[in-house]
Order: C-alpha cells, then structure tokens, then sequence
C-alpha cells in the first residue's frame, strides 16, 4: 500500500541542512497497524505528515497504492488523501463554529456526496459513536473525549483505506484513550490500514509493528 523508499527531508538553518527525515525506508501493506515511536523531535509527526501528502519531501520516492506521490501534482496528491485517507489529530482539530452534526459531515462536501446519503452516513457515525444527543452542540460544549471521537467520526465518514492518527489519546484520561483504542483495534479487524504516532508504550503494543525513530532516521523495527 505504501512505500517510501530513502526519503530524505530538510531545512536549511544559518547555511547548514538540519534534517528532519534522513534516508527513510519503509514499507506498509493494506490492513496493518503500524506504531511510531521515539523521542520528541526525531521525526514522528513529520514522518506521518510525508505519509498523509500534508508535507512534501526533499529526496526520496514514495508510492501510495501504486501512484508515485512525488512525480503527480498537488491537486492529484490532495484528490488521493481526500479520497483514501482519514485524519485523526490529538488537538482533534475540530471547527468551532459548527456542530458535531456538520463537523462529521465535512469531508463528505469535498467530495460531493448527495444529500440524502450525507444523513444517512453522518447519522450512521453518530449512531456508532453513541453520540446522537450531541449532534447540534459546538465543541466547546463537549469534554476532551468527546471531541475526540467526533473527530474519529470524521476521519471514518469518508471510508478511509487509511487512518493516521498523531497522538490521538494525548488530551484523554486513561479510560476514554483505552476505549479509543480498542476502536482503531476493531477498524483495524474490519480492514483499515492504521498508523498511529504516540509516546505510549501501552498504545503501541495495539499496534502489529513498532517502528521507532532517532534523530529523523528509522533506528529500528519490532513486531508484536
């Protein structure tokens, strides 16, 4: 599903190149949960924006479901992250002027689906998440926990081939991060590819694969 193959990423401070990502090779087939781990600044949330086409790279090839990301334009790149991948961001990046009904519905106007499909999908999400009664409140009415799962709502409605989540339980008590993640478990057995970025060895061990970085290079890879 995904390839990277010796991707390099930098930006160049006082003449010298400071590397975020240095010589990357990685490989993700349909279906696996894949943690990446390791200390802070070593490249995780970069790594996972290269993957997501939100940032591009310097060096480096990388195929997504066989397209070549770094040889297609920037309006193919955004019409395959829109169309296959969910986002699912620890500061749940939801829109404070809408509802929870109309955050989770968002994705779907970019990609026009009819009305009457647009309600029964985000009803269906609201459903699934137990979340119906907070359809017409804003986010600032919701606790931490629940504005995680309306952003996980969001990043599903789309039926994403590919999640990727930074951090995702980073703002939850430990109750609400357990059952987020026993969530990406069961949409992981239902078939959607996830990579998760986290500090927690706890959430990793969900994943089948650990991938860990130091100083923007992958140092190593374990399997669960």
């Amino acid at each position: 599903m995904i390839q990277l193959k010796n991707i390099f990423k930098w930006v160049t401070v006082g003449g010298n190149r400071v590397f975020l990502l240095k010589d990357i090779n990685l490989e993700i087939k349909e279906g696996e949960f894949i943690s990446i781990m390791g200390p802070s600044g070593s490249g995780k949330s970069t790594l996972l924006n290269v993957i997501g086409m939100l940032d591009g790279f310097d060096e480096g090839e990388y195929k997504f479901l066989h397209e070549e990301v770094h040889k297609i334009k920037e309006k193919q790149r955004s019409q395959l992250y829109k169309q296959y991948i969910g986002f699912v961001f620890q500061q749940y990046h939801l829109i404070d002027e809408l509802t929870v009904y109309e955050n989770i519905e968002t994705p779907l106007l970019y990609q026009d689906v009819k009305g009457s499909e647009r309600k029964a999908l985000v009803a269906d999400m609201l459903d699934r998440f137990n979340i119906v009664g907070k359809k017409d409140l804003f986010p600032t009415q919701l606790s931490g926990g629940q504005q995680q799962l309306v952003g996980i709502a969001r990043a599903l409605i789309s039926k994403p081939k590919l999640i990727l989540a930074d951090e995702p339980t980073g703002n939850l008590n430990s109750k609400q991060g357990e059952e987020i993640m026993d969530l990406f478990k069961q949409l992981n057995n239902e078939g959607v590819t996830i990579i998760q970025v986290t500090h927690s060895e706890k959430n990793a061990a969900y994943g089948s694969r650990i991938v860990h970085l130091l100083d923007a290079r992958i140092e190593n890879t374990t399997h669960n």
